[in-house]
């Protein structure tokens, strides 16, 4: 493996010597000069992706030799750009984690008073624990159908109103009821409550022995294929003082085919989980009951953020945060290609997601180094891990941060960039809820461009990335994503684009880089707007807030920085 770095690192550093430009500057220390923006280019994307995304770096999980080849490849970049280690003398924070391989003994059987059903392993159904023990078991464990399995006193809503679920597995569904009732919670913009993360919380809380949620496609977002890859094999948690033993003993995910035969067993019919998406539904025993045990291989380690830093000028304790995660999913079960029929791989590459976010790090980090204006505040580049795991990483480092969150200004968060050309307007995730769309318009006019909200908020994609957990502590935090309106093909050409990645290659093996057919011109453009906005944050001293009536709004109150 040293071997193989060594030509890497030489390789890598090869790359940052490369494709310098020189321009004109401005003497606004808020605009980028044009030699900083020139960094920004296609050769340099494809120079790093040919590193980053290659099957030499095995996939990029935490634990194995992809992340020591990723992180140590990530500090000899910064390094040679002469940035800063973050952490004291370490480009490197440690993170505490525990890999989990839960494997279920035999098949989840359902038994009911008039007969049984027996569901298979990742065909019907995945099962998992948080738990950090060798086994966790339960037996005639009563199932209970508690519609989304969500409490949520602002929308006037309590799925567990009523019920004793200790000792019991209950099933929800995937999503909130504002996914086909556009009056109910946000609407069609997912909130928190429709998130899986959340649905194990809330079940925890309740006290449940089970959580299922049902899988369908177009409320969950994704196929049933990146559920059975993402719950099956070794998984990663963050260390817990109490070895998560608050947390339901099983949480798991059965198929909509799999949950239609339950209800059936159980004499209740499909119509069932239909009435639960009206206000005043009552969760219903379903008089089933189901036995599992799981046996668990554990693995206590550390794992890494990558952490860079170029000091402010005149406020070096002030922060510009830029986030991306390094990590993604290793080498796994071989997959068929969608695309080709016989093609079969185990490596994730992870190219688009999320190579083409730690490509962007390395070439904004080039860009700020080049600049003529150096920052007034620090700006710091954050490669995080852990993300396809849970956001871990960036909850780790939010929970444990390097700079305070009240010297925080705010984060700019990039996973899955655009590959698919320039658009006449980009993605805001989240759009609404602080004034970094202000700073994303403003940038955006520039390039000729405008700022729209999300074409598909029931995704719940502000919930799905790291600077959700930024957003969480506080910090102003900005996500965008390739706009919907190619400038060669017109309106609707991004989405499709987009959904024909979540169809074929998210969360798979043939998440590759394709030079033949991928477009960087707008990944380039993207990246050149995000730097345009962190420049003009890092050179001047508004602080953006949070709007009246965001979720967030409190916990940045709470620590106000000071102006």
């Amino acid at each position: 493996m040293k071997a193989i770095l060594n030509t890497l690192l030489f390789g890598g550093a090869l790359a940052v010597c490369s494709c310098h430009q020189t321009g004109g500057s401005s003497n606004d220390a808020t605009v980028p000069d044009s030699a900083a923006i020139k960094e920004i280019n296609t050769d340099g994307f494809i120079q790093q992706l040919n590193v980053i995304a290659s099957d030499s770096f095995q996939g990029r999980k935490p634990f194995t030799p992809g992340e020591d080849l990723t992180i140590h490849y990530l500090e000899s970049q910064f390094k040679a750009l002469g940035l800063k280690p973050g952490n004291g003398n370490s480009y490197f924070q440690e993170v505490p984690m525990v890999e989990i391989n839960t494997t279920p003994e035999g098949p989840l059987v359902i038994k009911g008073a008039k007969g049984s059903l027996s569901l298979e392993y990742l065909k019907d159904f995945v099962a998992s624990t948080r738990r950090i023990v060798d086994t966790v078991s339960a037996k005639n464990s009563e199932i209970v159908f508690a519609g989304f399995g969500i409490v949520a006193p602002e929308y006037h809503w309590n799925d567990y109103e009523g019920l004793d679920v200790k000792g019991k597995t209950v099933m929800v569904l995937v999503n909130d009821p504002g996914f086909t009732d556009s009056t109910l919670f946000k609407g069609h913009t997912m909130t928190y409550y429709g998130r899986w993360t959340y649905k194990y919380e809330e079940a925890a809380r309740q006290g449940a022995t089970g959580i299922i949620i049902v899988h369908e496609t177009a409320p969950a977002s994704y196929p049933w294929q990146v559920v059975r890859g993402g719950w099956s094999g070794a998984r990663l948690e963050l260390q817990a003082d109490d070895n998560y033993a608050s947390r339901a003993a099983l949480e798991g995910w059965v198929t909509i085919d799999a949950a239609k035969k339950i209800f059936a067993l159980a004499h209740a019919g499909d119509s069932l989980m239909e009435k639960a998406h009206h206000p005043g539904f009552k969760p219903v025993d379903l008089h089933l009951t189901t036995s599992f045990v799981l046996h668990n291989t554990l693995k206590k380690s550390i794992s890494h953020n990558v952490v860079a830093v170029l000091p402010g000028e005149t406020k070096p304790d002030e922060a510009v945060i830029y986030s991306a995660h390094w990590d993604h999913f290793g080498i796994g079960e071989p997959r068929e290609s969608p695309l080709k029929p016989g093609v079969k791989d185990s490596i994730y590459n992870g190219a688009l997601d999320n190579g083409s976010g730690v490509a962007a790090m390395v070439l904004l980090a080039k860009a700020f180094t080049t600049a003529q204006h150096k920052p007034a505040r620090s700006v710091v580049i954050l490669c995080v891990t852990g993300e396809e795991q849970g956001l871990l990483g960036s909850e780790y480092y939010a929970t444990h941060p390097l700079f305070p969150v009240n010297k925080t200004v705010a984060d700019l968060n990039v996973d899955e960039m655009n590959n698919y050309g320039r658009t006449k307007d980009v993605v805001m995730i989240g759009y609404g809820q602080s004034d970094m769309d202000d700073y994303a318009q403003a940038a955006a006019t520039k390039q000729g461009r405008t700022v729209v909200p999300d074409p598909k908020p029931f995704t719940g994609s502000f919930f799905r990335s790291d600077h959700f957990n930024f957003a969480k502590a506080g910090i102003p935090a900005l996500y965008f994503e390739g706009g919907p309106t190619s400038l060669e093909h017109g309106a609707g050409y991004g989405v499709r684009m987009k959904e024909e990645f979540d169809a074929t290659r998210y969360h798979s093996p043939f998440d590759e880089l394709d030079v033949k057919t991928w477009n960087f011109d707008g990944m380039v453009e993207d990246t050149r707007l995000l730097f345009d906005i962190g420049f003009r944050l890092a050179n001047d001293n508004s602080w953006p807030k949070w709007k009246t009536g965001s979720e967030f709004k409190e916990n940045r109150d709470k620590n106000a920085p000071k102006e």
